[in-house]
């Protein structure tokens, strides 16, 4: 937790006492956030963060955020971009009921993301692969996003979402060796297939100064198949699982 704050303070310190981004081509916002959360994915013990929020823009040439990673727009239409990116993949954590299990490692992923906004609603498809970490396979990604706003200095967004992870990825993350069964008394389990994970997310902004803004958010993800059969969420999980949170944010 300390940590984090630290990096989130490291983040919004500076702009309380700089102009400079008002000259650079970098165009978005910075802030803060806490969250409640999964400890990870499939977990049914949740945790807060504070973690620094970014959505940064290159221009029109490249992007910067948690969710999407940093991409390069190498094809670019008044309605369509395509571009390579890199992201980044979270792992297991070997804590609470999986403290006898051995850590899978967060790691980074390279992809493809095609994205389409013919108006208010947003689409994208993503297909990343990991590069680092102690996950392999691939994952697919659709999501579609809209934001509307509703009041002066009030806006709200809706993101419906579908990800396809393959059997290897999902082997890597609910997969309980014999090893892992003894220490932890949870039954053995072999993934045979991947799994899709359902997700819906909605915020609401208050843009309550010129360049400040509080957003509250709220999702749930469903997992589906294997994933949801591993004992490690049907055992000591949760296949249904939240998140919710405020983010403080400098746009500029």
């Amino acid at each position: 937790m300390s940590r984090s704050l630290l990096l989130g303070l490291t983040v919004v310190t500076p702009l309380l006492v700089t102009p400079a981004w008002a000259d650079s081509p970098w165009h978005g916002s910075l802030g803060l956030g806490a969250t409640i959360a999964p400890d990870y994915l499939g977990s049914d013990d949740y945790k807060s963060r504070l973690t620094p929020d970014i959505n940064l823009k290159y221009g029109e040439l490249a992007y910067l955020n948690w969710r999407d990673g940093l991409g390069f727009n190498v094809v670019q239409t008044p309605s369509w971009t395509v571009s390579p990116f890199i992201g980044y993949h979270l792992g297991r954590k070997n804590t609470g009921d999986l403290a006898h299990f051995e850590k899978v490692e967060d790691g980074l992923t390279a992809g493809i993301k095609l994205a389409y906004r013919p108006a208010r609603w947003g689409y994208s498809l993503k297909a990343e692969t990991p590069m680092t970490g102690d996950v392999d396979g691939y994952k697919v990604t659709l999501r579609a996003d809209w934001r509307e706003q509703i009041a002066d200095n009030w806006s709200v967004g809706l993101s419906p979402s579908l990800a396809y992870y393959s059997s290897a990825w999902t082997s890597d993350l609910f997969n309980v060796s014999a090893l892992d069964s003894s220490r932890s008394g949870i039954k053995p389990y072999q993934v045979e297939s991947g799994f899709w994970r359902i997700g819906l997310a909605a915020s609401v902004t208050y843009q309550f100064a010129p360049a400040w803004a509080l957003t509250g958010i709220a999702g749930v993800v469903q997992l589906t198949g294997d994933a949801k059969d591993s004992p490690i969420v049907s055992q000591v999980g949760e296949a249904t699982q939240t998140l919710t949170g405020l983010v403080l944010s400098y746009q500029f």
